[in-house]
């Protein structure tokens, strides 16, 4: 590995340990893609003998009915120890290796959601439990795997009557889970780490505000530490909601169309695009006023940003590893494009001598919100 940049690789049935020396002499590349609102994703390619061992090792989990071969990735660079990966191998592929008496495996996987999607549990009653309390009741059963569930109570609480209604899940665990959370604005993703062998279950409002992460500087000379940094600015992806409230007396509901301000999704630019597309949730005219109004401005903020960035950073130049669903700054771009950015996803390349990692960004608005970002 790179100077300053250490990687461990865990593998194992349910419980990872470290792999041999063998299995990690024959790692040539690691791709880890996290992604601010779905499922996070690796690939580990490995050039081995055609007569290596490897090959029963890692192809032990097909035919089983459901596989749970385990992976664990973490990467220290400079000290500093990040589990980037915690996840389940889904997929294996062999091909032809790069030279004669070698074959190449290709190992894929997702993180620990995965699981959720192996049982359906349809049917299951959650009688006088409003959504987090049933996301918290199915996330305990993934605890055997190290998951920690940390659920935000919503707002928008609706305990339903049990002499009324009792709500059944439908469908497998990670479905039902993320339809709660379309519900009431929310996300849902599984968040690896600080230690090896421990994920947060994050179900809860998408934040956007915190501590910066240190800038990505373009175009100033010698600290400059981005390999490529591109902007686009398109307004026609930004939507309006239009939610219905409706009049008691009358029973008439009546549309009222929401910006994009939201106190867990603050301005990051301070002109904001003019929206040109209008999106109506009429489902908001059953709910209270202010559960309609809050929905609305959740849906609001998740289709703000008219800004955008893609870019590839080296990991040794930046000097630590740039993390998804984390503020950012930029510098150097020109006064529309500096300043505060949401980090939407990251994907690790990890080869030997090189450690690179490709982004994207996302804000509502051109010019910054703030004179200066931390360096």
């Amino acid at each position: 590995m790179l100077k300053g940049v250490n990687l461990t690789l865990m593998v194992g049935p349910a419980v990872p340990v470290p792999v041999s020396r063998e299995v990690l002499d024959a790692l040539t590349g690691v791709e880890v893609t996290v992604n601010a609102r779905s499922v996070s994703v690796f690939q580990l390619t490995f050039e081995i003998s055609t007569k290596s061992p490897l090959h029963t090792l890692f192809l032990i989990s097909g035919g089983a009915g459901i596989p749970l071969i385990r992976v664990v990735i973490a990467v220290a660079v400079n000290g500093t120890t990040e589990v980037i990966m915690d996840g389940v191998m889904t997929n294996h592929q062999i091909s032809e290796g790069g030279s004669p008496g070698t074959s190449t495996l290709t190992v894929t996987g997702e993180d620990l959601s995965a699981v959720m999607n192996y049982i359906d549990f349809s049917g299951i009653p959650y009688p006088a439990m409003p959504p987090f309390a049933r996301v918290g009741l199915i996330l305990a059963k993934y605890a055997f795997l190290g998951v920690v569930p940390k659920v935000i109570p919503s707002v928008l609480v609706d305990v339903p009557n049990p002499q009324d209604v009792i709500p059944r899940q439908k469908g497998k665990d990670l479905a039902y889970i993320k339809r709660l959370a379309d519900q009431v604005g929310y996300v849902f993703y599984m968040d690896p780490g600080p230690t090896p062998g421990i994920s947060f279950a994050y179900w809860g409002p998408e934040i956007k505000v915190g501590t910066p992460q240190p800038a990505l500087n373009l175009d100033m000379d010698a600290h400059r530490n981005v390999e490529s940094l591109t902007f686009s600015y398109n307004s026609d992806s930004v939507k309006s909601p239009i939610v219905y409230i409706q009049n008691p007396e009358t029973k008439i509901p009546i549309p009222i169309p929401l910006p994009n301000v939201n106190p867990l999704s603050p301005p990051l630019g301070l002109i904001p695009p003019i929206p040109k597309n209008f999106e109506q949730i009429p489902e908001t005219a059953k709910y209270s006023s202010v559960r309609g109004l809050l929905l609305g401005l959740a849906r609001a903020s998740q289709s703000a940003d008219a800004v955008t960035a893609k870019g590839t950073l080296n990991v040794t130049r930046y000097g630590r590893l740039l993390k998804a669903r984390k503020l950012v700054g930029v510098r150097g771009a020109g006064l529309a494009f500096n300043g505060l950015y949401y980090t939407e996803s990251v994907t690790h390349n990890i080869k030997r001598g090189e450690y690179t990692q490709s982004f994207q960004l996302k804000r509502n608005g051109l010019i910054s919100t703030v004179s200066r970002v931390s360096a």
